[in-house]
């Protein structure tokens, strides 16, 4: 039995410094955290040393935020943002793309692998696992701002989610739980010791072949090319992840000589006083960040709390 569910949580934690603090963004605060650990757990399979774990997690943190962000503004509310260039970088008054965090990730462990020498098959597969335990908690803090809503349905588990008319598909807990259930597959993956690049490539696939029927109950408010631009990214996703498999397995043999995890670990490297604080600033930072498209932020929660407003802050973003 099962019934229709009334959306009533409040998406705010407190309030520090003149900013909201987010639910949302605590599960980017906890997915980096989460990142970090993982690292040191496998850093000697990767043969990583304690610098090479803050380093990767700080580069990773900083892509998410930059690639989340930089889709959104692009692909999302550029008819907003052209008008408002000054509020790009103002990720606490809302506006992240999931495909633009797993991209800003991707490019960050690239940089990093080209930097230090090491292989970023090796490293792509291991924080694969990772990444989909994050997207999973992400989709989670997704619900609890009550965003991103599906369409409307009389099924006995649709959510009366705030400023919405009628019952809609929770496709956020729809996509979370798809994201969680990568995580076993790819340690069954994993545990098989395949050629490196085949746990990556079936993240990818994964991720974008499944969320291709989640997003049908999905609305989105713009298109390109006749199609939403979640579902374009996730054919592209589709189709990246079927050819590195592919070019996974075909290449095996050169990846064992030319695709070996670097040998930093030979060498002791503690990470120094500034990296540590950076590392602690980008994990406290995410947790300004909203979920919900930027114009709409300061209307739904400027009058939230007593004490902050956002339309005081910004008193043009609305005109």
């Amino acid at each position: 039995m099962c019934g229709p569910f009334i959306h009533q949580i409040d998406p705010v934690i407190g309030q520090a410094f003149g900013f909201y603090l987010w639910w949302y963004g605590a599960s980017y605060s906890l997915g980096f955290i989460g990142v970090f650990f993982w690292l040191r757990h496998v850093r000697s399979v990767l043969r990583y040393d304690l610098r090479d774990v803050y380093t990767l997690t700080v580069m990773i943190s900083i892509g998410i935020l930059i690639g989340g962000r930089a889709v959104e503004v692009v692909f999302y509310e550029w008819p907003f943002y052209k008008n408002h260039l000054h509020l790009i970088p103002a990720v606490w008054l809302g506006g992240m793309s999931t495909h633009g965090i797993l991209l800003g990730a991707t490019l960050a462990v690239i940089l990093f692998c080209r930097k230090t020498r090491n292989g970023f098959l090796s490293a792509a597969d291991e924080l694969a696992i990772a990444g989909a335990l994050i997207m999973g908690f992400g989709r989670l803090g997704n619900f609890v701002d009550g965003q991103i809503s599906g369409s409307l349905t009389d099924a006995c588990w649709g959510v009366k989610f705030p400023d919405l008319e009628g019952f809609r598909h929770p496709v956020v807990l729809y996509d979370g739980v798809k994201n969680l259930l990568l995580v076993p597959l790819l340690l069954l993956i994993r545990g098989r010791h395949p050629p490196r690049g085949v746990v990556f490539g079936h993240f990818v696939f994964w991720y974008g072949f499944l969320r291709i029927f989640v997003d049908y109950f999905r609305e989105y408010r713009v298109e390109i090319i006749g199609l939403p631009p979640g579902q374009e990214f996730n054919l592209f996703m589709t189709g990246l992840g079927v050819g590195t498999i592919i070019w996974a397995y075909r290449n095996s043999a050169v990846d064992r000589e030319s695709d070996q995890p670097g040998n930093s670990a030979t060498v002791i490297k503690s990470p120094s006083w500034f990296l540590r604080v950076v590392l602690c600033i980008v994990i406290v930072l995410p947790l300004v960040i909203p979920s919900d498209w930027t114009q709409d932020v300061p209307e739904r929660y400027g009058d939230r709390h007593s004490g902050l407003e956002y339309s005081a802050l910004y008193p043009k973003i609305l005109n």
